[in-house]
């Protein structure tokens, strides 16, 4: 049986924070993503819509998706 191991994710602020761009960019690039890419959702007692957070393979996933996002549009990097 394979077991989860991830024992840490990064909130969006952080994310955007290592790898120098906004968060809203942060939050437009994964929309398509999977639990698989890396991508999950925490929620907290209090809390319907949930925190976007991201695994060490989400931040891979992320920088890839930067690359082609800055190759598509320059003007906007």
């Amino acid at each position: 049986m394979q077991r989860n191991k991830v024992h840490h994710v990064y909130t969006v602020e952080r994310v955007a924070w290592e790898l120098g761009v906004s968060e809203a960019l942060i939050h437009e690039l994964p929309l398509a993503a999977e639990p698989e890419d890396g991508v999950i959702w925490v929620y907290g007692a209090n809390d319907d819509n949930g925190i976007l957070a991201f695994t060490d393979e989400g931040i891979e996933e992320l920088k890839l998706l930067l690359e082609e996002y800055h190759r598509v549009s320059p003007s906007k990097a």
